[in-house]
């Protein structure tokens, strides 16, 4: 069921109306069987996996509470041997529905450079939507436990609630325990100003994803598509569009999921913080994708020593935490690559911003931070390319395009209208990003939007409210042959 699907205009409001409804009691449950019913309206057989990876990271996490020595200074073996039992069950069904094809059709690859012909199983079910996300989620539970930051939870009911809230069950943010859990225990009354808040976030979202997503995604599909047609300068449009209609499709459903959950008196974490604004690739990241992030650096990152054993031992890990991330995105290498440039963009500017503590002799002006955020943009943006191309030939034969054809005249003489998007809605789509720039630099520096319009008379809001879902509704991506799009990140 999609956030931008008709069914989940019915569903939502059914939900949220029963939850306020229902007496205290009631209120675990019927989230819990609204989570399941949202998840199995994709496929309902792979209800079965959310269960498994459910029941035994309980499981796992009760036994090394149980397996812990009264006055003991840190886990013991018996501890350790449970968390890394449930850790391998949990990543072997991701990898099994993930990565097993990949895994079998690199091995064959590789065989047959020296001479080994071999047959891999067949094996190339369907990706169950959102596996990623909760693998992550539960897997950071037990770690937690393990850790002692948070106790086992001992109600069934609400752990089930906590992997599979259905605002954030397929696309994240990936909670921690210490944040959702806690609110899922207690189920606060939700507050009007709340709600209002919540539905003012949720129309942001699908402004996001409908007006600007979905309307670059048939620029970007047309030129990715067809690069012969569209070589050159119509690839570089492409890309830049392209960073744009990730982040307005992923951060749109982020957008509305936080929305959704405070609708429902829950506080999800922020997952983005204007990222193309950073002036550094270390600040882009520090505020795109927030919780995956994190949970790379809490989990894997430190683990491996962090920064306390050497410059070059830190760049070891640094590179490491990006690798794993292009392969947690999606089974293919160039989804790996993408991370390990991101990785190397990231140590070269460590090792440059050392340097030019040396020589730094005044604080950055209004143009140097300028020139950072346009450079750190270009740098993201030339990523993306390797992100968005179907492997790593296509990303090569695209960087071969745009050197070998010099056509920059094509941005300016109305060749771009003939790329999926007419003149109107071309436009349009500009409108759009410059609509979401403005509210990125005015979030930055002052209070968010939402709330200076919560501080005006109740008839101003209300004309705002119903103008805003005009235009979404006017300006969308809809029609007589709309088919409500996926998330981009639906796929990993």
């Amino acid at each position: 069921m999609l956030f931008n699907s008709f069914r989940f205009v019915l569903f939502f409001p059914i939900a949220l109306i029963c939850f306020h409804v229902l007496p205290r009691k009631a209120k675990a449950p019927w989230l819990l069987a609204c989570s399941y019913f949202f998840y199995m309206s994709w496929n309902p057989r792979y209800i079965v996996l959310i269960l498994f990876s459910t029941l035994l990271t309980y499981g796992c996490a009760r036994l090394i509470e149980a397996a812990r020595k009264d006055g003991s200074d840190g886990p013991g073996k018996r501890e350790r041997a449970i968390l890394v039992t449930g850790i391998v069950l949990n990543l072997s069904v991701l990898f099994l529905f993930k990565y097993f094809s990949f895994a079998c059709s690199t091995l064959t690859a590789v065989l047959s450079r020296i001479g080994i012909t071999a047959q891999t199983p067949a094996w190339d079910p369907i990706l169950p939507v959102g596996i990623s996300f909760y693998t992550f989620q539960t897997i950071g539970y037990m770690i937690d436990v393990y850790r002692r930051t948070v106790p086992a939870e001992k109600n069934l009911l609400q752990y089930a609630l906590f992997v599979s809230f259905f605002p954030q069950l397929v696309a994240g943010p990936i909670e921690r325990s210490e944040n959702l859990m806690s609110q899922l225990r207690e189920l606060p009354r939700p507050t009007y100003e709340a709600a209002r808040h919540g539905f003012v976030v949720m129309l942001w979202g699908y402004f996001m994803k409908m007006v600007i997503a979905d309307r670059a995604a048939i620029f970007v599909n047309a030129v990715y598509g067809s690069p012969e047609k569209y070589p050159g300068m119509f690839i570089v449009a492409a890309t830049f569009l392209f960073a744009f209609q990730i982040y307005c499709d992923f951060a749109g459903y982020s957008t509305i999921a936080l929305g959704a959950a405070e609708m429902l008196g829950i506080r999800l974490v922020n997952n983005f913080e204007t990222p193309y604004l950073s002036t550094s690739i270390h600040e882009f990241w520090k505020r795109w994708h927030v919780t995956l992030n994190t949970w790379f650096v809490d989990y894997v990152y430190i683990p491996l020593g962090g920064s306390r054993k050497g410059r070059l031992v830190k760049y070891r890990n640094i590179l490491i935490v990006f690798l794993l991330s292009g392969l947690w995105h999606g089974a293919r290498w160039s989804y790996v690559l993408w991370g390990g440039i991101n990785g190397v963009f990231q140590i070269l500017e460590d090792c440059f911003s050392r340097l030019a503590e040396k020589y730094k002799k005044r604080p950055p002006t209004f143009a140097s931070r300028c020139v950072k955020t346009v450079g750190t943009f270009l740098l993201i943006d030339f990523t993306w390319l390797f992100f968005r191309a179907n492997g790593i030939r296509h990303a090569v034969s695209l960087l071969r395009s745009i050197a070998g054809t010099f056509n920059p005249w094509i941005l300016f003489d109305g060749s771009l209208y003939t790329c999926g998007l007419g003149e109107r809605e071309f436009r349009l789509l500009l409108i759009g990003l410059l609509i979401l720039f403005a509210v990125g630099v005015y979030t930055r520096c002052r209070p968010t939007i939402s709330a200076k319009i919560e501080r005006q008379p109740l008839y101003f809001r209300w004309i705002v409210y119903i103008g805003a879902i005009l235009a979404i509704l006017v300006f969308g991506v809809w029609g007589s042959d709309y088919n409500a799009t996926n998330f981009i990140y639906f796929q990993f």
